[in-house]
């Protein structure tokens, strides 16, 4: 792979070929009730039934499959906002190799309970993610780790990319996906991959309002840091790193970034669980607000959207059923 082009569908085909004996294929759900509400056929992919509750687990294994003898035994560090430092977990438990994962204070306890469950060293510093990635970089070179981010790495790209592949063996005919959106590591991945086997289809990336980054970026044509507030979907904060290499992705890629606000996001998370009876976090849920929000924009189509994780404290989830009674 190289530094200077972007990925392509054999980049992503030897992914896939990597760690497939390693993830669990999803799957493509029809959801016969946001399709009713939104006038588009909308199929689901289920991410949140990972085998580490996230689609994180793709890019993580992948890079981590990908580091030399020599780097595994350095052993890896990262940031997270939960979901990678649990994949990263995983996959160096699964290597044994020893691993660091930063994780800012808001991290949510059943994503630091997974972390340490799979025998990673955690260390909760920073109140936003930002900091805490400015302590994981301390940390590489300080004790010689290897970084891998959450986004802006090729193979961690790549890993991700795998998802668009999948898409295609179930389902042939697609105008539009709707993709989780924050350093844009989930998006330049499906995007590619998907590209590579519809050149037709359209792409957007969904993203929180509160911590709208990409969307400001995109807008402005260049990388931008702006303040962000707290949000429902914390697992789409964060800045994005200079000389991010996902960025090239969304502006060849995107079609439009759509942003959706908690109020909405936690509408579209509550009926997900309560007609499909199934868990995903606030930032999983994005796309299905977007679908409502933005359904004169998808009527009469067949879109796709990622259902990126599960992974969300259970007294979350009684607080947002709670909320409705």
């Amino acid at each position: 792979m190289s530094d200077h082009s972007l990925l392509t569908l054999e980049d992503f085909k030897k992914a896939l070929h990597r760690i497939k004996k390693h993830i669990r294929k999803t799957p493509l759900d029809y959801s016969e009730y946001f399709s009713q509400i939104s006038g588009a056929k909308l199929y689901l992919k289920c991410e949140n039934l990972q085998i580490t509750g996230s689609f994180k687990l793709r890019g993580a294994m992948n890079a981590m499959l990908s580091l030399s003898e020599e780097q595994k035994k350095k052993g890896v560090v990262t940031a997270s906002a939960g979901n990678h430092g649990k994949a990263i977990s995983f996959a160096a438990q699964f290597l044994s190799l020893p691993a660091s994962i930063y994780v800012p204070e808001y991290i949510q306890k059943t994503k630091i309970q997974s972390i340490i469950s799979y025998g990673a060293d955690l260390h909760v510093e920073g109140k936003i993610f930002d900091e805490s990635e400015l302590l994981a970089r301390k940390a590489e070179k300080t004790e010689g780790k290897i970084y891998i981010s959450a986004y802006n790495d090729e193979f961690v790209i790549a890993g991700q990319g795998t998802i668009g592949l999948e898409i295609y063996e179930d389902l042939e005919n697609v105008d539009s996906i709707l993709i989780p959106i924050s350093g844009g590591g989930l998006f330049a991945g499906v995007a590619a991959s998907v590209k590579g086997l519809y050149p037709h289809v359209k792409c957007y990336g969904v993203q929180a309002k509160a911590a709208p980054v990409m969307y400001e970026s995109l807008r402005q044509g260049k990388l931008v840091n702006i303040p962000e507030e707290d949000t429902i979907a914390e697992v789409l904060s964060g800045g994005i790193e200079e000389g991010c290499i996902t960025f090239p992705y969304v502006k060849k890629y995107c079609e439009e970034i759509l942003l959706v606000n908690d109020s909405e996001i936690k509408s579209a998370l509550i009926e997900f669980i309560s007609h499909h009876k199934m868990l995903c976090e606030g930032g999983s849920a994005v796309g299905l607000a977007a679908i409502k929000k933005f359904k004169e924009k998808f009527i009469g189509e067949t879109v796709v959207t990622i259902i990126t994780g599960s992974n969300i404290d259970f007294e979350n989830v009684q607080s947002l059923i709670c909320d409705t009674i």
